[in-house]
């Protein structure tokens, strides 16, 4: 108490101890690690405290996603999947062509990579947008190295043996990636990255088209500016040869394929010179499992390549994907997308199929046209079978510029 009677309160602070953090060895702290990086979503959560059956169900819908949404799905939602698959196929058959011939592949390929795939991927995969098929810039890688040691010409069996081992490669690569839940490294593809290799991409695939655009016969099959521009001003004087029917391909619609084979029908265009895709066999895809080239000579050149298009195709069919999930506001799994895409390429590689993934293309007319599930993947690919049966014929008089200008486009 002070001289003016004042009491002075004094307050006392309470002091807790803080109780130490339990103490974990080496080991345990690798094992925390390991689960943050490889099962950040925990997938095992979801099993404890269920029946049997239950587990038995939940580990059904987590290996195939497709049996998550088609329990509940409605005969309104098929209505829109039909009118978008489609749509995504009148796109998908001329497209599929096109890839096949710019990876040196019998264009009928292109088309038994429209059917097969996609019907793999409506069961395995997650996104709800990502139309699969042949891509362009994996395509021509695929027939780029390839050919520097084999050209097509040379021995065109031998080629398409290569063809299939490198796609098979491709596929058990990116399963692998998946089946060791390495879908996190997705993570790190930035706005930017993905930006700038679609830019690249439409660049080499464009310049390439030079050749059906221009219908030079003696072109580069490197991938670099300079090549390309001198196959291009070296053979100014094969781009000129017919200027009297030239008009007739070069001035075709972009994307009226049927057009564009009916006035070559009707004025006999190949016996003037003008390039088309020829008479292409009927039926669904041959078994292609014997045509799988192991041998020691071959073997570093059909993994380097099918690492690369695993790679390249890996990119683009991830990037199309989280671009729509983003959209349309669901999360794609990196891991089952990355072993969706890697089966798909391993069971295409056995059915005659080179390289496929997500296309950007495909797949924004998939979104525009309203799809809602996976389904409409799976109409595309009845419609391509439909096609591969019975329109075949049909194509026989189509020409290669309207082909490179479809590419050019998408």
């Amino acid at each position: 108490m002070n001289s003016d009677n004042t009491i002075e309160e004094v307050t006392i602070v309470e002091v807790h101890p803080v109780v130490a953090p339990p103490h974990k060895s080496t080991l345990q702290k690798l094992k925390v690690k390991f689960k943050e990086t490889f099962f950040p979503d925990d997938p095992m959560r979801q099993f404890k405290g269920q029946p049997f059956s239950t587990r038995v169900v939940l580990a059904a819908q987590y290996v195939f996603p497709l049996l998550q949404w088609l329990p509940s799905y409605s005969f309104t939602l098929f209505k829109s999947d039909l009118i978008s698959g489609l749509t995504i196929a009148s796109l998908a058959i001329p497209q599929g062509i096109s890839y096949a011939k710019l990876a040196s592949l019998p264009p009928i390929l292109g088309l038994y990579s429209s059917f097969v795939p996609p019907l793999v991927y409506v069961v395995l995969g997650s996104s709800m947008d990502l139309a699969v098929g042949p891509a362009p810039i994996p395509s021509l890688v695929l027939g780029s190295m390839i050919t520097q040691e084999v050209p097509p010409t040379a021995d065109p069996y031998l080629f398409l043996q290569l063809a299939f081992t490198s796609t098979f490669f491709a596929g058990v690569f990116q399963a692998a990636l998946g089946i060791l839940r390495l879908g996190f490294i997705i993570d790190f593809l930035s706005k930017a990255i993905l930006i700038g290799f679609m830019a690249g991409a439409a660049v080499i695939v464009a310049l390439q088209q030079l050749k059906s655009l221009l219908g030079i016969t003696h072109f580069t099959k490197k991938m670099a500016i300079v090549p390309v521009l001198s196959s291009v001003f070296g053979n100014v004087h094969e781009s000129i040869r017919k200027p009297k029917y030239f008009w007739v391909s070069a001035g075709a619609p972009l994307l009226s394929v049927i057009i564009a084979t009916v006035i070559l029908f009707i004025l006999r265009g190949r016996q003037h010179g003008i390039s088309v895709i020829g008479k292409l066999p009927e039926g669904v895809n041959p078994p292609s499992a014997k045509l799988l080239l192991f041998e020691a000579s071959y073997l570093a050149l059909v993994i380097k390549t099918g690492i690369m298009i695993g790679v390249l195709s890996l990119t683009e069919g991830i990037a199309v994907g989280r671009t729509f999930a983003a959209i349309r506001k669901y999360k794609v799994d990196g891991n089952k997308e990355m072993m969706a895409l890697g089966f798909m390429n391993i069971v295409g590689s056995t059915t005659s199929c080179f390289v496929t993934t997500g296309s950007f293309p495909r797949s924004a007319v998939n979104h525009n046209a309203g799809a809602k599930s996976a389904m409409s993947y799976a109409v595309m690919s009845v419609t391509v079978l439909v096609t591969l049966l019975f329109l075949m014929p049909l194509f026989e008089y189509t020409p290669n510029v309207v082909l490179g200008a479809i590419i050019v486009t998408a």
